[in-house]
This record gives structure tokens, sequence and C-alpha cells, in this order.
């Protein structure tokens, strides 16, 4: 179900709505995978690496989406993406203190726990 890579977290497969500035618009993008540490965006535009934004990423169940911050640690343009490979950003959660990674960690944890439980009654 995960692939096995260097990340501190596994990854789970989740689609989800994100939002975020570029320029002087608003994009709506989604999530390909999310971790407790991160989540990639599939775009054909992403941001240069090390770029730090603000997002908005919609999470089934709660009422107002999570404001997050992120710094982009690696892209794969689409001109580079090989076959199967989904173009976007990979982007590391920034955390503002302790409280706040402790409460989207929870909220990520969460997530991925029901995502599993969902896998499995599928399967």
């Amino acid at each position: 179900m995960f692939k096995k890579e260097r990340r501190k977290a596994p990854r789970a497969p989740i689609e989800l709505k994100v939002e975020y500035k570029r320029v002087n618009i608003f994009i709506a993008d989604y999530t390909k995978n999310i971790s407790k540490g991160g989540i990639f965006i599939k775009t054909e535009k992403p941001f240069e690496e090390g770029t730090e934004f603000i997002f908005f990423l919609h999470i089934p169940g709660l009422k107002d989406p999570l404001r997050l911050k992120g710094k982009v640690q690696w892209i794969l343009r689409k001109e580079e993406a090989k076959e199967g490979e989904t173009p976007g950003m990979g982007i590391k959660f920034i955390y503002e203190n302790e409280d706040e990674k402790r409460k989207i960690e929870s909220t990520v944890e969460k997530l991925i726990r029901e995502y599993i439980t969902s896998w499995r009654k599928v399967r």
C-alpha cells in the first residue's frame, strides 16, 4: 500500500482539495498523498524549490479548511514526468509552534487511519 521511501512518515494516497494564492489569483489543486510531515500537490505549475507559502487544506468532516504553511522541498515538472508519474510539488509542513504541530499531526494521523480502515473494508 505505501511505497518504501526515504520519508520519515508514511504517506497515504488521499486526494484532498488544496487552495493557495499564486501572484494575484487563488488556485485550487488536489493532493496526491499526505503524511504527518507534508503533502504532494498535483499541479502543472509548481512553485520553485524553497518557496514558502500559505495554503488551505480541505479535510472531510472539518467545518473549515486547515490553514497551513509549507515549503516546496522538490518538484516534478510535466516535461520531466515519466509515464504514470504526476507532475507537482512535494511540500513540507512548517509549524508556528509545537501546539500547531501536534494539532496538524493529529488531524493527519486520524485522516490516514480513516483511509486505511476504509481501504481494508473495500478489499
